[in-house]
C-alpha cells in the first residue's frame, strides 16, 4: 500500500513510541480486574464489510507479522475462529493445505463464498471452507485443525472457558492456537473498553483449560496482545 513520505515517518514514529510504552508498561502495569458479567454477551455490531477497514487495518492488524508467527502451514489445516470478511482466512489460503473459515453469522461466509467463486482459481477455492458454527461451538471434528487463530473474537465469547475446552477436542495433538485481542486500555480504534478481556485472564483462562506452552506478546501490535499456546 502505498502512502506519502511524511504518513510513513509519523507511523513509523508512533510504532516507536508504542513499542517504548508497550516495554515500560510490561515491568509495572497491573491489568484492572473485569467487572462481574461484564464480557459475558456483548452483541457483535459490525458492518458486513466493515472488518476495522475504516481505521487503517492494514497498517495496526500488522498482518504480515502475524502471517510470519503462524510459521509454515504448508500441509496444515488451519481454523480461523470468527473469520469475518475473511482477513486473515483469505491471506492464509495461499499458504496452508486447507483454511475453515468459521463464523456464527452466515452474512460473512455467504460474502467469503462469493469471493471464493468469483475471485479464486480452483486451486485456491478448494483449500477453503466455511463453516456455520454457534456461539458455544467451533464445529471442529476431532483433531481436524492443527492451528487455530482467533482474531478480535475472544472478548465476545460467552463461557469462555468452556469454548477452550470444546475447541481443544478439534484441535490435533501437539496442535497451536493463537488469540489475538484488544488490549483493554485507552485506544482511538476497537470495541467498548469494558467488554474487552485483559491479557492476565485469556492466559490463566487457558491455562484453566488444559492448555500448555502459553506465551504472551503485549508489544508486538499496538492496539492487541497476542497468545500463543498449545493443546
Amino acid at each position: 500500500m502505498w502512502m506519502p513520505t511524511r504518513l510513513l515517518f509519523i507511523v513509523s514514529l508512533a510504532s516507536l513510541l508504542s513499542a517504548s510504552a508497550c516495554r515500560q508498561e510490561a515491568a509495572q502495569h497491573q491489568e484492572p480486574t473485569p467487572r462481574p458479567g461484564a464480557a459475558e454477551a456483548p452483541v457483535r455490531k459490525q458492518g458486513i464489510t466493515d472488518d476495522y477497514t475504516s481505521t487503517n487495518r492494514l497498517i495496526w492488524q500488522k498482518p504480515d507479522l502475524v502471517m510470519d508467527l503462524l510459521g509454515d502451514m504448508a500441509g496444515k489445516t488451519v481454523a480461523d475462529i470468527g473469520a469475518g470478511t475473511g482477513f486473515f482466512s483469505l491471506r492464509m489460503v495461499e499458504k496452508a493445505t486447507k483454511v475453515i473459515a468459521i463464523d456464527i453469522d452466515q452474512r460473512f461466509l455467504n460474502y467469503l463464498d462469493s469471493i471464493k467463486m468469483l475471485e479464486m482459481d480452483e486451486t485456491l477455492r478448494q483449500k477453503l471452507e466455511t463453516r456455520l458454527a454457534t456461539p458455544d461451538n467451533p464445529k471442529l471434528q476431532a483433531a481436524e485443525a492443527d492451528l487455530v487463530l482467533i482474531v478480535n473474537t475472544y472478548m465476545y465469547i460467552k463461557d469462555r472457558v468452556g469454548y477452550l475446552r470444546n475447541l481443544k477436542s478439534g484441535i490435533a495433538e501437539g496442535g497451536k492456537i493463537i488469540i489475538i485481542d484488544f488490549k483493554r486500555k485507552r485506544m482511538p480504534i476497537g470495541p467498548p473498553q469494558g467488554i474487552r478481556v485483559p491479557l492476565y485472564l485469556t492466559e490463566d483462562e487457558l491455562y484453566e483449560a488444559g492448555y500448555r506452552d502459553v506465551i504472551t506478546d503485549d508489544c508486538s501490535l499496538d492496539y492487541q496482545y497476542i497468545i500463543t499456546a498449545r493443546k
